[in-house]
């Protein structure tokens, strides 16, 4: 597989580090210069970045939860912020969408600029999440990965993969190297939520997740050096 425009989704905690919360700087410099090294090799990239690093809504168990997932968003806007720094470091130009206004620091999601954008090289950020509560960066990263017409999602995550138990508690669990999103659903094998399992599988795309913290993950999978677990859009 040789795709030329990919969606890129960062988990908040993997740019946290060993930290587990805010940034880790090193972590953050290292995934701007290989999203750097994938952008001169002529990808187009979009990406989602999580807020779990700052704030996760469905752990507030004494807040109304439309106030919750409205303070996730605005976590993945700060994410997206310092990520856009470090990749303009690295001399790339970079814009961050939102699907709601947010003053001068973000412009208003077009789907027609992103492509634009995406055509002349720049990095798209999507913040903000889809700008609606109960729906998670997952959800965002298919939506917006069907919208701008991505060919693959790579999911970079605290975890090297997908497993069929969890290999936190489970020693014995055991990783796939390729599955479908129907198997992951059958299965509950919670990839991503159900939401964006079934968006993604009727909108035929593909996803490739991987563990962050291996030595230039996101460049090794678009290589053909990819060690995670390939899920296909069936």
């Amino acid at each position: 597989m040789d795709p030329n425009r990919i969606l890129l989704k960062l988990s908040g905690e993997a740019l946290a580090g060993d930290k587990k919360t805010g940034f880790d700087q090193d972590t953050v410099d290292d995934v701007a210069a290989q999203i750097k090294k994938v952008a001169d090799a002529g990808k187009q990239i979009g990406i989602v970045i999580g807020g779990g690093n700052f704030w996760r809504g469905r752990t507030s168990e004494s807040m109304d939860r439309v106030k919750a997932d409205q303070i996730g968003m605005l976590a993945t806007v700060m994410n997206c912020i310092y990520a856009a720094d470090a990749l303009r470091r690295q001399g790339l130009k970079t814009h961050i969408m939102t699907p709601f206004l947010c003053g001068s620091v973000t412009e208003l999601f077009d789907r027609d600029k992103a492509i634009a954008y995406l055509e002349a090289g720049e990095i798209c950020f999507f913040a903000g999440g889809t700008g609606h509560p109960y729906f998670s960066t997952d959800t965002a990263t298919v939506l917006m990965a069907i919208e701008i017409c991505a060919d693959v999602i790579l999911s970079a995550k605290a975890i090297d993969g997908v497993y069929d138990s969890d290999p936190k508690t489970n020693p014995n669990a055991k990783k796939y190297d390729k599955i479908s999103l129907s198997e992951v659903v059958e299965k509950k094998l919670g990839v991503v939520d159900l939401a964006s399992s079934v968006l993604a599988m009727e909108n035929h795309m593909p996803m490739m997740l991987f563990g962050l913290n291996g030595e230039d993950s996101i460049v090794k999978a678009l290589t053909g050096e990819f060690t995670g677990t390939y899920v296909t859009a069936e």
